[in-house]
């Protein structure tokens, strides 16, 4: 296998223009990255620790363990700062280009969390900071639109499509073509062309780093199952990377099965974003990998509940190890998702992103076949998504929620 292929996913499939940058990146990525020049990767987990907060706790869920009956854990990346696993990479990123001698940032953002690490990233190592955001997404998530902004980010709302994060995604890119030179593009999951998959599953492997070691010191051994919620796959990748090479460890990627599984391939419109699920092989944004597409192989637009889900493709490593069968790709709906983001609020404590919500419905699914000792990465806390799910829940006959008629018209 090539260093950019997971079996026969991965690649890189850019125009022309973007090559010189994708080899400087490579370049980039074999010396300060593998080979630690310049003593990089220290810098990296100093700032990560003394900027970001690591190490993230690994919970010991007492409600959900009473309620399931087996020892439920949380890795608890919602307490990084930002609120979510993705400053990880984009704190990696963004000091990587500025070790390459980059002065601009570039990134897109769905759920907006992205968009919110990589603007603070910037702010942190003094670095100019574009985000390119869907203007769907932008109204579905404006507490991290001014976020950004307050960190010194320009906002770039992308009109194109439905407005999601497929469109900022394929907006960046286009800006990068134009701007290489003093240029990085901070992608924000383990998606696009090699060696971005490898490198932003390298910087988010800190989260399972963590994980392995806080469970065998709790616990006295490995988990049996690891479950994470899967759009793009960072924090996917993340959580399961230290537990591939371990058979006795089962790893879910709990996809967003939206208002239903169906698919009609002339239709042009996905009700889900469940690519590994639902599925099929093509080439999205610089690399082969499972992705919705119709009859004709055009890019279908994805739905979900959930921004940070809402995208028509995965990683290509997450596709392969699926095809491999050492990750069991499951989904959850979108009524399952508002349910499992009332239960876990009021049970722990806890208000998770929407994504996250994800994987704690599959949990109340399918805890029976989990084993003794589960952990949940807890992707992402769920302020960004207030709003969102006070207009969902208002909508829907949700399990638990609290009335919500006082509600309607937002905050």
């Amino acid at each position: 296998m090539s260093q950019s292929k997971f079996g026969r996913y991965g690649g890189q499939y850019v125009p022309e223009a973007l090559m010189p940058a994708i080899e400087e990146l490579e370049d980039a990525y074999q010396r300060y990255i593998l080979e630690n020049e310049d003593g990089f990767m220290d810098d990296f987990r100093t700032r990560l620790r003394d900027f970001g907060g690591r190490p993230t706790p690994l919970q010991h869920a007492e409600a959900l363990s009473a309620r399931y009956d087996r020892e439920v854990y949380l890795k608890r990346e919602d307490l990084l700062h930002g609120g979510a696993h993705k400053l990880n990479n984009a704190l990696g990123q963004a000091l990587l280009a500025k070790y390459m001698g980059k002065e601009r940032i570039i990134a897109e953002t769905g759920a907006g969390q992205h968009g919110t690490a990589t603007a603070m990233a910037c702010a942190h190592l003094g670095l100019d900071c574009e985000i390119y955001m869907g203007e769907r997404d932008i109204n579905r998530q404006r507490p991290n639109v001014f976020r950004m902004r307050l960190n010194g980010a320009a906002v770039n709302p992308v009109t194109t499509g439905r407005g999601t994060l497929k469109e900022a995604i394929s907006e960046t890119m286009r800006d990068w073509a134009t701007s290489v030179e003093d240029t990085h593009y901070v992608i924000g999951s383990v998606v696009g062309p090699h060696p971005f998959p490898r490198m932003v599953r390298d910087f988010q492997a800190v989260i399972s780093e963590e994980a392995r070691g806080q469970v065998i010191e709790k616990t006295g051994g490995l988990p049996d199952s690891v479950l994470a919620c899967a759009g793009g796959g960072s924090n996917t990748m993340g959580a399961f990377h230290q537990f591939v090479g371990e058979e006795g460890v089962e790893l879910y990627a709990v996809e967003a099965g939206g208002s239903s599984l169906e698919v009609d391939e002339d239709g042009g419109v996905a009700p889900n974003s469940a690519s590994l699920s639902t599925g099929s092989e093509g080439v999205l944004h610089g690399a082969r990998t499972k992705l919705l597409q119709d009859s004709d192989g055009q890019i279908m637009e994805s739905h979900s509940v959930s921004s940070g889900l809402d995208y028509a493709g995965v990683g290509p490593e997450l596709a392969y190890l699926v095809d491999e069968g050492r990750v069991t790709p499951v989904n959850v709906d979108d009524d399952g998702a508002l349910e499992s983001f009332h239960r876990l609020s009021q049970l722990e404590g806890i208000i998770p992103a929407l994504e996250t919500a994800h994987a704690f419905a599959f949990l109340e699914e399918e805890y029976e076949t989990l084993g003794e000792v589960v952990i949940v990465n807890v992707s992402g806390r769920g302020d960004k998504d207030l709003e969102s799910v006070i207009e969902e829940t208002a909508e829907r006959d949700i399990e638990n929620a609290p009335e919500m008629d006082v509600f309607r018209g937002g905050l």
